[in-house]
């Protein structure tokens, strides 16, 4: 199990690697955790991005996503794509099947629309415990978290400590804007979701995700009937 970082020690990491692109970041990390350490992706176009970088660094790089069950079917082509574009094998972790039965014979198909409570209770069941599953041996985890996303995501760091995973949490591109990401994309032809050019900027579960129009908050087509500091599923949720 990985020792805890402590608060010192993530504010001198996040000192010394500042100033660094993700790459090098990247590759510090891959090569001091090795196997310990693993891309979380949603195939979002900042998870494609890291992707994209970490295999450059490392063929063998771990990769895995959550299979919900409610993504869209643009979603499971793209994984299907990536996986064939890089001759790779992203792993893929679905719902325990006897939770997901019992949440839906009690509480319905939809019941995230009726409350906050039963939306946390599906991405527990649909996301949450598969994460925890996901993260079986590992000491480290990457995420494609950019500031600029939404205002749950605006105070953090490059490096954090998850408190509840006892994981440290590493955000390569935490600093990049939308359009840095775009323009790696572009030029690296990496693949992505092709609803982001149906007016999707951010894309989940297919119920809770719609198109945003031009100008609006790239966050604002999830979860749209809440408010904005609960738009998130829990897996990026922070110690207070």
């Amino acid at each position: 199990m990985q020792e805890k970082y402590s608060t010192s020690e993530i504010e001198r990491l996040n000192a010394e690697f500042a100033a660094c692109p993700p790459e090098e970041l990247l590759r510090f990390f891959m090569g001091k955790f090795g196997g310990r350490i693993a891309l979380s992706s949603s195939l979002s176009i900042e998870d494609q991005t890291i992707t994209d970088m970490m295999l450059q660094i490392d063929s063998h790089a771990r990769i895995f996503t959550l299979d919900t069950g409610r993504l869209f079917p643009e979603t499971y082509s793209l994984l299907d794509r990536t996986n064939l574009h890089y001759n790779i094998r992203i792993e893929v972790f679905c719902p325990d099947t006897e939770a997901l039965q019992r949440m839906v014979t009690e509480q319905g198909v939809n019941l995230f629309y009726e409350s906050l409570e039963k939306r946390h209770l599906c991405c527990q069941v649909r996301k949450l415990e598969p994460l925890s599953r996901a993260f079986t041996g590992l000491d480290a985890w990457i995420c494609g978290l950019r500031r600029s996303q939404s205002v749950t995501r605006d105070g953090m760091n490059r490096i954090e400590w998850d408190e509840k995973h006892g994981l440290l949490k590493i955000n390569p591109l935490i600093d990049w804007t939308e359009e840095q990401t775009w323009e790696y994309i572009r030029t690296r032809h990496v693949p992505y979701n092709k609803l982001h050019d149906q007016g999707f900027p951010s894309i989940g579960c297919q119920p809770c995700t719609r198109a945003v129009k031009e100008g609006e908050d790239i966050r604002s087509g999830r979860w749209w009937w809440e408010s904005p500091e609960h738009r998130e599923c829990g897996l990026h949720s922070r110690e207070r």
